[in-house]
């Protein structure tokens, strides 16, 4: 029987013809870069995924979940596979490659997801996060392999493998953040989502067509090149689901086919905004209808009101405002810059002393006003369907009470369905800061029968409902209830829990938005 073979400190355990094999060819600043990278690569990939469902899934709190735990999956494999591919093949065989093919294969996501979606468009969801999905996670678990087989080529003795381990992952780790913070605060805000994908797939592709030729000649690069070739063809012919990709949004403005000066703005798959390009005191939206009708029932007519906007859009009201009611003065917190810039070039609109508009936070905003300086604060921001939790909280509503007067009013837009859990929510945090709450909408919205936009009020003075339906007008008036009695309110209610900075759960709250 043979003695055990000792391996003595420092000394490596692996054959010496697979180190002359190639397996330490790389050096320990091109390993750092391949770790760095290729974890940098995996968070730009996700965060550009948030992007790419957001014209066909909206923005919620479970779609940003979900493509999270898609990409964490893909780590996960990713991590195990290039472990185990690691100890099979040399690393130099098959890193290279790797890069190459995940590059590749990012350069088909584009093309995937947009006819998946138009594919789809009307129907069901569920198919664009599928493709989505899978776009992202095959790609992402080649990436996420890199680092296991960048670390087993610089494993030359047992006695650093701590020290290999924890630097590689050190570095990566570092990647991932930069990738992060420069696609939150760079790429997207300088670039269309699209331009972000093919760049980084054809980055990707040249660092592995590089590596390929050095560490296995040009026969292994023959197939993945192809492959980018036809993700870029594609991605070219594909159609495309906006016409401006600004920070937070895909945004559209689409020609009203019935009114030729009409216009709709569409951020993601909603109809956020109409204007009408000739007659600001158009209105289209029913909400916007009723939020005017309340604001007509408490001031006479082209009285002049100071209003506070959160949430810009298409500046429907702002404009509207100034067109009935002159001398009004208009101040909009927008968050999103690109929204604005929209407004400016293909809507129409002009800002100035009477409507200014502040890219902002609304909460932030909100936060600065002076007390007691507004007769009326509007509430119309959205991520897809729900309005941002922070702008629902007992808190948020009780800092818009402090900057309304005496007679003012707080107007916010909400969208719900179904059993409206989240409208009633709503309802009650506006009710637990307002002495006076009120929820106008037509009789099926409010019996949560059909769903969609309902208007919820909230003021220091009661709410007159009869000269809320008389503003609404004789032909809509028969079709709406006005919610304003506190037994009628405590009925609507029913319930539903209180928002606050410490417990919000809108988008668990919020029925989804029908197909």
């Amino acid at each position: 029987m043979s003695e055990p073979e000792i391996v003595k400190q420092g000394e490596s355990a692996e054959p010496a013809d697979e180190v002359k094999a190639g397996r330490l060819r790389i050096g320990r600043r091109t390993a750092i870069a391949l770790a760095f990278g290729s974890s940098a690569a995996v968070l730009v990939l996700e965060l550009i995924s948030l992007r790419l469902v957001a014209p066909y899934l909206g923005l919620t709190l479970e779609t940003n979940t979900a493509i999270i735990g898609v990409a964490l999956a893909a780590i996960a494999t990713g991590a195990a596979m290039g472990g185990r591919l690691a100890d099979v093949v040399p690393p130099t065989r098959s890193l290279g490659p790797t890069i190459l093919i995940s590059g590749a294969l990012i350069m088909l996501i584009l093309p995937v997801v947009r006819w998946t979606g138009e594919a789809v468009r009307g129907g069901s969801s569920n198919a664009v996060f599928l493709a989505v999905a899978i776009a992202m996670f095959v790609p992402a678990s080649l990436l996420a392999a890199v680092t296991p087989m960048v670390t087993k080529l610089q494993l030359g003795t047992l006695a650093e493998t701590g020290t290999v381990v924890g630097r590689l992952s050190a570095y990566a780790t570092v990647g991932a953040i930069a990738g992060t913070i420069l696609t939150g605060f760079v790429f997207v805000a300088q670039v269309p989502t699209s331009t972000i994908v093919l760049w980084l797939g054809g980055f990707l592709v040249v660092a592995g067509l590089a590596l390929t030729l050095v560490l296995r000649g040009v026969r292994a690069a023959a197939g993945p090149l192809a492959i980018a070739v036809v993700g870029t063809g594609l991605t070219v012919l594909a159609p495309k689901p906006c016409e401006v990709e600004t920070a937070y949004h895909c945004a559209r403005v689409v020609e009203d086919p019935a009114r030729a000066s009409g216009r709709t703005l569409y951020l993601d798959r909603l109809r956020h905004s109409y204007v009408d390009l000739n007659d600001p005191t158009y209105l289209e939206f029913e909400y916007a209808k009723d939020i005017v009708a309340a604001v007509d029932a408490r001031w006479a007519a082209s009285e002049p009101v100071k209003a506070l906007h959160v949430g810009g859009g298409g500046l429907t009201l702002p404009r509207y405002f100034q067109a009935t009611r002159p001398g009004t003065h208009n101040k909009v917190f927008e968050i999103d810059p690109g929204v604005i810039q929209i407004d400016k070039d293909q809507l129409g609109a002009k800002t100035g002393p009477d409507l200014e508009v502040i890219v902002r936070d609304g909460r932030l905003g909100v936060r600065d006003e002076p007390t007691d300086s507004r007769d009326v604060v509007i509430g119309d921001a959205f991520g897809g369907v729900a309005v941002p939790w922070h702008l629902t909280t007992r808190e948020t509503v009780a800092d818009i009470r402090r900057v309304l007067d005496a007679d003012g009013i707080y107007a916010v837009n909400v969208i719900d369905f179904g059993p409206l859990a989240f409208a009633r929510a709503e309802v009650r945090t506006i009710a637990a800061e307002f002495p006076h709450t009120a929820v106008v909408a037509r009789k099926e919205k409010v019996a949560g029968e059909t769903g969609g936009n309902l208007v919820v009020l909230g003021s220091d003075r009661p709410f007159d409902a009869a000269a809320i339906l008389a503003a609404i007008g004789p032909e809509r008036a028969p079709l709406y209830e006005v919610v304003s009695e506190p037994d009628e309110l405590k009925a609507f209610i029913r319930d539903a829990p209180l928002l606050t900075d410490d417990f919000a759960p809108v988008d668990q709250l919020l029925t989804p938005y029908p197909s």
